[in-house]
């Protein structure tokens, strides 16, 4: 039996809004740069080889990603997806479920909907939240033709920087 890797990452530290700035357009500060080129380190160092990295419209997101990428080196290719931006758990199952063929997938999101995701996929509840702070990566295992249902995974990493 096969098993498929989901690889869930919160954004790292981002600056607070300035003036008439959206929530959306908040760009990583220079300790966010530094946690996300961290968390491709720490990936790298576990052999972490992502097909597919999707992340939220939100440009932190897209900051993280694309240091992440970049530290993972190779040709992979980032998915801007702006259903994960405030997403529920139903909402990320749903654009994870998209990818079911991929072997491991790397989605950068945000809280709540990370930390409430990793407790309903791991404990099959949505109350039970382990927090995720900014730069946190939660690395899930599901059976490969395991449905992503309350309790299919079990948490392989937790690491934040």
């Amino acid at each position: 039996m096969t098993v498929r890797q989901i690889i869930l990452l919160r954004h790292a530290h981002a600056e607070p809004p300035v003036d008439n700035e959206t929530d959306e357009s908040r760009p990583l500060t220079e300790g966010g740069v530094s946690e996300a080129i961290a968390a491709a380190e720490w990936l790298k160092s576990h052999a972490a080889e992502p097909d597919v990295l999707i992340c939220s419209s939100a440009m932190r997101t897209q900051e993280t990603a694309a240091h992440v990428a970049n530290g993972l080196g190779g040709d992979l290719a980032i998915q801007v997806e702006p259903r994960i931006y405030e997403a529920t758990p139903g909402d990320l199952i749903q654009v994870l479920e998209e990818h079911v063929d991929a072997d491991c997938i790397l989605l950068v999101g945000h809280n709540p909907g990370l930390e409430t995701l990793v407790a309903l996929l791991t404990d099959g509840t949505s109350d039970q939240g382990r927090g995720m702070p900014p730069g946190a990566i939660a690395w899930l295992h599901v059976d490969g033709d395991a449905e992503l249902e309350p309790g299919a995974a079990s948490l392989r990493h937790f690491w934040w920087p």
